[in-house]
């Protein structure tokens, strides 16, 4: 997978999805936390005790001759969905003089909730090997390892500063968690967007985050129409699933909020290749069923609609008249008992060699 087909997936690391650095040997100059920022690093003119202000990462120097080369720093992030990871940015952003000349990557499995004692004896499997960085650049790694991993390890030879650690992969969620009425597009749970007609202001993908929004910035907001069409955006369900109930949230769009939508499902999990790609072109009532009617939005309002079929769907279309901004797309429903075997047969084949339960597991 090349850089920009792996940068296109989600950012498991994310504080956004719950991501956290859970621990890292030295942060003198500026604290781990900043590594998994969602928004880009910001430059910083100012000083303080310590030296030059950054929004990242940044270790003090190290001493001792030659052999510190070999030594290094290094940072623990517990993503926020475990998953398998297909690539990761290591981003210098300001730094320039002070970046780490070399990296590497390491992933670990653990069921549960892990003490920072325990991540330091458990086994790390390398997914990027020590290989070299460019200051003040987005360094990407592609990744192949196959399995799915719940905490991941970054190491920078010597020392030096990194602003953001950016880990996308796909979401592998535990089996377990799944049961009961869950929201079956939530990113979290694997939900894609595989369709959409206009992403000129911000990203559909924001639609299925898994807090609120904080602002308009962060929901999915096309450019204005100058035609009879309409806009819309299609969402490849984590699991297949029966719908329950569908949240069309449009949370801080007051004047640029959908007239109305509509919302479709159908079951394309027997699809692929062209007759997939022209089934989520032209969405006949055929394969396609109505799930919420064409019907008005209110601006800057959660609204919640009931569904009442109980045949399962894979994917769900959005669509918005004319056009619009959406805040977040919930679909709320059961897993398919089918997709639910698929599901523990996945989880099981993605552990790696070395996986282990932590003392607190929560199961």
């Amino acid at each position: 997978m090349t850089s920009a087909d792996f940068r296109l997936l989600p950012d498991l690391a994310s504080r956004l999805l719950s991501g956290s650095v859970v621990y890292a040997n030295d942060e003198l100059f500026a604290e781990k936390e900043n590594l998994i920022k969602p928004t880009p690093s910001a430059f910083s003119p100012e000083f303080g005790h310590k030296g030059k202000i950054y929004d990242g990462w940044e270790t003090r120097r190290r001493r001792g001759g030659p052999e510190r080369h070999d030594q290094f720093d290094h940072a623990i992030v517990r993503l926020g969905t475990p998953g398998v990871v297909h690539g990761v940015v290591v981003d210098t952003a300001w730094f320039t003089g002070n970046y780490p000349p070399t990296v590497s990557v390491e992933g670990a499995s653990i069921t549960g909730f892990p003490s920072v004692d325990e991540l330091h004896t458990v086994t790390w499997t390398p997914l990027v090997p020590r290989s070299p960085v460019q200051g003040d650049t987005e360094n990407e790694f592609s990744v192949t390892d196959p399995h799915r991993w719940t905490h991941i390890r970054l190491r920078i030879y010597p020392d030096g500063g990194v602003a953001r650690f950016r880990v996308h992969g796909v979401p592998v969620p535990d089996p377990r968690l799944l049961t009961g009425t869950v929201d079956l597009a939530g990113v979290e749970l694997g939900g894609t967007v595989v369709d959409c007609s206009n992403r000129f202001y911000s990203s559909p993908a924001n639609l299925l985050l898994p807090d609120r929004p904080r602002h308009m910035g962060e929901g999915w907001e096309n450019s204005r129409r100058r035609d009879d069409g309409n806009d819309h955006v299609t969402v490849r369900l984590g699991a297949r699933g029966v719908i329950r109930r569908v949240e069309l949230d449009t949370s801080w769009f007051v004047g640029n909020a959908p007239g109305e939508a509509q919302v479709r499902g159908a079951d394309l999990s027997g699809l692929d290749g062209p007759a997939l790609t022209a089934a989520l072109a032209d969405p006949d009532p055929g394969c396609w069923r109505t799930i919420v009617p064409r019907t008005a939005l209110q601006i800057d309002t959660r609204h919640l609609f009931g569904a009442d079929s109980d045949e399962p769907v894979s994917h769900v279309r959005v669509d918005v008249y004319p056009d619009g901004g959406l805040a977040r797309v919930r679909v709320f429903g059961e897993v398919d008992p089918q997709t639910m075997a698929t599901l523990h047969e996945r989880y099981e084949a993605g552990r790696p060699p070395g996986h282990l339960r932590a003392a607190a597991t929560g199961f």
